[in-house]
């Protein structure tokens, strides 16, 4: 993870609370890059610190710890503090405020310190050991020993352990840009709130809890949200939205058990032919999703939208390279590609493969697969959708295994399994905003990003 970029990217939101002029902001900017340079080690070491905490699902104890020490890190800087729960119980997420005496304006900045689960046979390091590395993962890739590395650190150094870059280089990346702002004597002019989750990573599902339960300490006139890649060009990026998702779990069922292909193939129905034939009946292979009225209720892009889509650096020619590949599904571009629903394909399972291939019918096939959808898309138009989509192909859907009588008068089975799901979302570029001193006015013109994750 570089946190150079993370820092520029969060420091310009920082500074944007300031109210400054561009030159003023220009000026602060550098300043505050000159404040990094020189605590570089010092930066880096507190997100080694971070990332060596486990705050995986697996470990509530290590996910209590890791809360605790983020509200001690706010606590030291001045910060009011809190830890908000669910009913029923939940990972604690951290709940920061720093009053600015005469401000108007508050604005909280959102970021989760949980990470993915781990499998420790994908990593080629301890994951809560974090490794720098001089590049990406590569086999060329060399370790750097930082902490005896003569300042200034390589930009593309990387420090490669779980949840470093997502996200908790984000929180580091604030922490440090308020540590800067305070050793140059700046005031924010508005009050700051953070609400760092720990639980993003499985889905969230006690955040909309928690919002509602503490909607007053949560008040805010702006949310800004740290957990966004860094643009394929490296410059600092303000997303201004963020896709929704919503996964889908298939099973698809053959004969009750497997069956020798010598003697029942081209009679009995295989299910990863019919999993196949069922994937591609949803999208083509350019990444057009074929449910007839599927884009109906996808917003359309704004001109000024299309115009910042236009400002980005060029990347793909470099990204083509970097992953190996000769083709792209979307003929749009990169960015204007990704602010249109998808459907990933994440898995496909079936029988045998390599040298544990059998002459065998499989029973059954496993489809895991997820959409990204964008305003003003819902997970509940979308899976009317899909499922009225499937009957209408001849498929019958069940909620779990089915029996014998079921699987004799119905030729295609499959079970559906949704998760819950959460909407797409979009700030307009031309939103408005008000300085507390200043009259209205809309936002200045700059090199903005408008994407998603």
């Amino acid at each position: 993870m570089t946190l150079k970029n993370t820092l520029a990217a969060l420091l310009g939101a920082l500074v944007g609370t300031l109210c400054l002029a561009p030159a003023q902001a220009s000026d602060l900017r550098q300043q505050v890059d000159t404040y990094r340079a020189a605590h570089e080690a010092d930066i880096v070491g507190q997100l080694d610190a971070l990332t060596r905490l486990p705050s995986v699902a697996a470990r509530p104890d290590a996910l209590a710890a890791t809360a605790a020490g983020l509200e001690d890190q706010l606590k030291k800087r001045g910060f009011e503090t809190a830890e908000l729960t669910a009913r029923g119980g939940s990972p604690p997420a951290v709940f920061g405020f720093y009053q600015v005496r005469g401000a108007k304006r508050t604005v909280v900045f959102y970021a989760h310190y949980d990470g993915q689960p781990v499998t420790p046979s994908q990593w080629s390091s301890d994951p809560f050991g974090p490794v720098m590395r001089d590049g990406p993962l590569s086999p060329t890739a060399k370790i750097v020993d930082w902490r005896h590395a003569k300042p200034p650190f390589d930009p593309e150094w990387r420090l490669f352990g779980r949840a470093a870059a997502d996200d908790k280089a984000s929180i580091i990346a604030f922490l440090t840009a308020f540590d800067a702002l305070r050793a140059l004597h700046r005031t924010p002019s508005v009050n700051l709130k953070v609400l760092w989750e720990g639980e993003e990573e499985a889905g969230s599902p006690h955040l909309a809890a928690i919002l509602r339960d503490h909607t007053a300490q949560l008040r805010s006139d702006l949310l800004l949200i740290g957990d966004g890649p860094v643009h394929q060009s490296g410059a600092p990026t303000l997303y201004f939205g963020a896709r929704g998702a919503m996964g889908l779990d298939l099973t698809v069922y053959g004969p009750l058990h497997p069956v020798h292909d010598g003697h029942y193939g081209n009679w009995a129905p295989n299910p990863a032919v019919m999993a196949a034939e069922l994937i591609a009946s949803l999208r083509n292979s350019n990444g057009r999703i074929l449910i007839p009225g599927f884009y109906r209720d996808v917003r359309p892009l704004t001109a000024e939208e299309r115009a910042a889509i236009a400002k980005l650096p060029p990347v793909e020619a470099r990204l083509r390279r970097e992953f190996g590949i000769d083709r792209t599904e979307d003929h749009e571009g990169l960015a204007a590609s990704v602010m249109q629903p998808a459907l990933n394909v994440r898995g496909i399972s079936s029988g045998s493969v390599g040298a544990a291939a059998n002459n065998a019918i499989p029973p059954q096939a496993d489809i895991s697969m997820d959409f990204r959808l964008v305003p003003d898309q819902t997970p509940e138009a979308v899976r009317s959708q899909v499922e009225a989509f499937l009957r209408a192909r001849g498929w019958t859907l069940v909620s779990g295994t089915p029996d014998l009588q079921t699987r004799l008068t119905h030729p295609r089975i499959v079970r559906v399994a949704w998760d819950s799901g959460y909407q797409g979302l979009r700030t307009s570029l031309d939103t408005p905003r008000r300085a507390p001193s200043s009259p209205r006015h809309r936002r200045p013109r700059g090199d903005i990003s408008l994407s998603y994750r």
